[in-house]
């Protein structure tokens, strides 16, 4: 058997969550042992269901649109089975030893070699001062 490096990513060494007042998704910020932190939305399948069920409502009220159910979901989510610590992250694991954490997070510190002060790529990259910002002042997170 011919082994592989998993992944080039740093592994996590901090995990922070900040769940939803509805207990269906939580935020979850990734600090990776060099210091990058990635974000994306953890989801279960109720959430998804309450999203379908907000955009009915919303296409009830406005004139000229059928009334459907649909979510349509345009930042990273990853859904799972629950949002017990252990599950977020055991996914975040799998996502690294499958080589697509990185595809799936959003970056939101920067390298060294980039020095821009704004958002770039899209809206993928948030500087790493507003990274600091929102792990020390804006989450209530629950931290390993």
């Amino acid at each position: 058997m011919i082994e592989t490096p998993i992944a080039s990513i740093f592994m996590p060494v901090r995990v922070l969550i900040e769940m939803h007042p509805e207990e269906d998704a939580c935020d979850v910020i990734v600090e990776m042992e060099d210091g990058t932190m990635f974000t994306a939305l953890f989801a279960t399948v109720q959430y998804v269901q309450r999203q379908m069920a907000l955009q009915y409502a919303l296409t009830k009220d406005l004139p000229e649109t059928p009334c459907v159910r649909y979510c349509a979901i345009d930042t990273p989510h990853i859904l799972i089975e629950n949002l017990d610590r252990d599950t977020i992250e055991d996914t975040i694991d799998n996502l690294i030893a499958l080589d697509v954490f990185e595809g799936l997070f959003t970056r939101v510190t920067e390298t060294e070699e980039e020095t821009t002060q704004r958002t770039i790529t899209d809206g993928k990259l948030a500087t790493q001062e507003v990274a600091a910002v929102v792990v020390q002042d804006v989450l209530v997170c629950n931290e390993v």
